[in-house]
C-alpha cells in the first residue's frame, strides 16, 4: 500500500556529458544534454514509471539520481537528507537503502564469481553480518526470489536470462532498501518471464515497503506495476499523472503518439484508433531546439512553441502537462490498458468513431492533422 511518506525528492536534475577536442590539450567543445532539470517525488511504498522512446535520457536519469552517474547540477534528497552534497565515504552507508536493477542480466553479474559471491557481496561492502551467517542469508534471499538455494556456488553462466535477473533482483533485496531503480528489468525478457519478474517486484514491494523508479519503454508493463507516471522526452519530463489518468486522460501530443503505438489485442477496439506516426527523427540532445523540444514533431505545434519553453502546469489531481497547446479531446488513443483485462472497463466513458473525432478538431472537416500519418486503410473519410 502506497504510503504519504515521501521518501524521494528530486530537484531541477541535470546531467550532461561534455564532448571534447583534441589529443593531449583536451578541449571542451559542446555537450550532450542528456537530462535537463527534471523534478520527481517518490513515496513510501510507491512505484513511479518514467517512460519515453530510446535516448531521451530516463536511463541516465535513473543513475544520476542514484549518483551512479554524478549530476551536472540540481538536488537528490532521499529520506530527508541531500545525498548529491555527500563524499564517496559517506555515500557507501545510503547504498544500503537504495539499490538498483540493470537492464542487462547477461552484463550487469560478474561471470567470475558464484551466485552466492554476487548475492552476498552487499554484506561484505557494508560490514553486516547477519544471524545464521552470511551464507544462509543469501539461501533465504535466493529461495525469495524464485532461485534453487543449492545452486549457491553456480556461476551465472550456468542460468537462464530469466534466471540470472532474479539473481540481480535477489542482489538489490538483500539489504532490503527502501528505493529500488528499476533500469528495464524485463525488456531483455520473454513475454512469458516478464510477467513472471514482474509479479515478483510487485510481491518484493508488498513485503518489504520498497519504492520503485521503474524505467521502461513498454507501455503495457508500465501500466500494470506503477501507481504514478512520467512521460519524457529528450531529457524532459513533458507529463506527469497516476496511473489511470494518463492512460485514460492524456493532454501532451507525444503521449498521445506514445499510447497510439502500442497494438491492442481487441480487433473492435484496434479498429477505432488511429495510429499517431510522429515525422522526423529525435532531435539531437547535443543541440536542442529553441522553445519545446517537441516542437519540432508535433503537429499542433505553433510560432509560440518554437520561442517559449513550456513549464509543468497542473490541470487537476495532480495531472501535470508541459505544453502551450495540451489536447483536451479524446482522440481515441488512450485505450491502452495492459496486460490486466481486469483494467479495461471504462464506464461513463464513449469512444467516437475516428472520423468524428477528427471533425471536432478541425472544424467540422475529416482531413489529416498535420505531421500524423495513417497506415494503409485507416485514414478517416
Amino acid at each position: 500500500m502506497v504510503s504519504d511518506q515521501e521518501i524521494l525528492k528530486v530537484t531541477d536534475l541535470y546531467k550532461k556529458f561534455p564532448i571534447t577536442k583534441g589529443a593531449l590539450l583536451k578541449k571542451e567543445v559542446g555537450s550532450v544534454n542528456a537530462v535537463n532539470g527534471i523534478n520527481l517525488t517518490l513515496n513510501e511504498s510507491e512505484t513511479l514509471g518514467l517512460v519515453g522512446e530510446s535516448g531521451c535520457g530516463k536511463s541516465t536519469a535513473g543513475r544520476a539520481i542514484l549518483r551512479l552517474l554524478e549530476p551536472t547540477s540540481g538536488k537528490v534528497e532521499f529520506e530527508g537528507t541531500d545525498i548529491t552534497t555527500l563524499s564517496r565515504g559517506e555515500m557507501v552507508p545510503m547504498r544500503s537503502r537504495m539499490q538498483m536493477i540493470f537492464q542487462d542480466p547477461f552484463s550487469s553479474l560478474n561471470p567470475r564469481h558464484t551466485v552466492g559471491s554476487i548475492i552476498g557481496a552487499p554484506y561484505e561492502v557494508q560490514g553486516i553480518k547477519p544471524a545464521g551467517g552470511v551464507k544462509n542469508a543469501v539461501r533465504e534471499t535466493m529461495e525469495r526470489v524464485g532461485l534453487n538455494p543449492e545452486h549457491f556456488n553456480r556461476y551465472p553462466n550456468e542460468f537462464s536470462g530469466g534466471q540470472r535477473q532474479r539473481i540481480g533482483i535477489a542482489r538489490a533485496v538483500t539489504l532490503r532498501p527502501k528505493f529500488i531503480v528499476c533500469d528495464e528489468p524485463v525488456s531483455a525478457l520473454d513475454v512469458s518471464i516478464q510477467a513472471q519478474v514482474i509479479n515478483l517486484l510487485q510481491d518484493l514491494q508488498d513485503e518489504f515497503g520498497i519504492a520503485y523508479l521503474f524505467v521502461a519503454h513498454d507501455l503495457s508493463v508500465v501500466r500494470q506495476i506503477s501507481d504514478r507516471v512520467a512521460v519524457m522526452y529528450l531529457g524532459h519530463i513533458v507529463e506527469q499523472a497516476s496511473r489511470d489518468d494518463l492512460y485514460t486522460h492524456p493532454y501532451h501530443p507525444y503521449t498521445h503518439a506514445l499510447l497510439s503505438a502500442v497494438p491492442v489485442p481487441d480487433p473492435k477496439v484496434e479498429a477505432q484508433r488511429e495510429r499517431i506516426v510522429l515525422r522526423g527523427d529525435l532531435p539531437s540532445p547535443i543541440n536542442l531546439p529553441s522553445g519545446c523540444v517537441f516542437s519540432t514533431r508535433c503537429w499542433q505545434a505553433q510560432d509560440k512553441c518554437h520561442t517559449d519553453v513550456p513549464e509543468l502546469q497542473d490541470m487537476g489531481n495532480g495531472h501535470k502537462v508541459a505544453c502551450h497547446f495540451p489536447i483536451m479531446e479524446f482522440l481515441g488513443n488512450s485505450l491502452i490498458i495492459g496486460p490486466d483485462s481486469g483494467m479495461t472497463e471504462q464506464p461513463d466513458r464513449v469512444v467516437p468513431p475516428p472520423s468524428e473525432v477528427l471533425q471536432s478538431l478541425q472544424g467540422g472537416r475529416a482531413t489529416r492533422p498535420k505531421g500524423i500519418d495513417y497506415a494503409e486503410g485507416e485514414e478517416p473519410i
